[in-house]
């Protein structure tokens, strides 16, 4: 919850945030309550995976940067561990890029 309010920011008024909150809150007591907290948290780091066209599903590590110079923009990075297939398909897609 402390992630989807952190993902929302300033556009917790955005009519497809608030359908999707009255939706979980109708299914899920657990969500209400959670929700009702207001905890803010933003996700710095972790794992994403992402379904690229060409070389298939890729599992990279992320890590979430502010830029304080640009309120509202992050910078974020993605790395794939040494010897992975991730970064052998990283790897395999720098060599064809046009």
């Amino acid at each position: 919850m402390a992630c989807l309010r952190g993902l929302a920011g300033a556009e917790v008024d955005d009519p497809d945030l608030a359908a999707l909150v009255a939706e979980l809150s109708m299914r899920s007591e657990s969500f209400r309550r959670l929700w009702a907290r207001h905890d803010v948290r933003g996700r710095t780091n972790g794992t994403a995976t992402i379904a690229h066209p060409r070389v298939g599903p890729l599992t990279l590590d992320l890590e979430r940067f502010l830029v304080p110079s640009a309120p509202g923009q992050q910078l974020v990075v993605y790395s794939a561990k040494p010897d992975s297939p991730s970064h052998e398909a990283l790897r395999l897609l720098a060599e064809t890029a046009d």
